[in-house]
């Protein structure tokens, strides 16, 4: 694994303005975590859920309003990669683009490595 401190989880200037707009309608201190967990057809998913507290161990992205959180088991796998937001025509959803895949399925919410 590469250091965090060197090469952290980022977002893209959509992703964070989007994350500040689904935190400002939740519990005043909410954060968005993202972790990776196994399943998905391609044996990893990624997982965003609110939360109101963070762990100690937690890596801590805050930008514009945005805070996420990536504990460190997920950050192993989320090292370097990069979350944006993306709206299209078949809808809107958060899209990590991740240096540690080496495959993903086609609807982009599980990956390999």
């Amino acid at each position: 694994m590469s250091d965090p401190t060197v090469n952290p989880v980022s977002l893209t200037d959509r992703a964070a303005k989007r994350i500040a707009q689904v935190l400002g309608k939740e519990a005043v201190g909410s954060m968005l975590r993202v972790a990776v967990n196994g399943g998905g057809c391609s044996g990893f998913q990624y997982d965003f859920a609110i939360e109101a507290a963070k762990a100690d161990d937690d890596f801590v992205i805050s930008r514009d309003g945005a805070i996420v959180l990536v504990d460190p088991t997920s950050l192993e796998f989320l090292n370097g990669a990069r979350i944006d937001f993306v709206d299209g025509l078949i809808g809107q959803s958060f899209k990590i683009e991740n240096p540690n895949a080496t495959s993903s399925c086609g609807c982009g919410t599980s990956f390999s490595v």
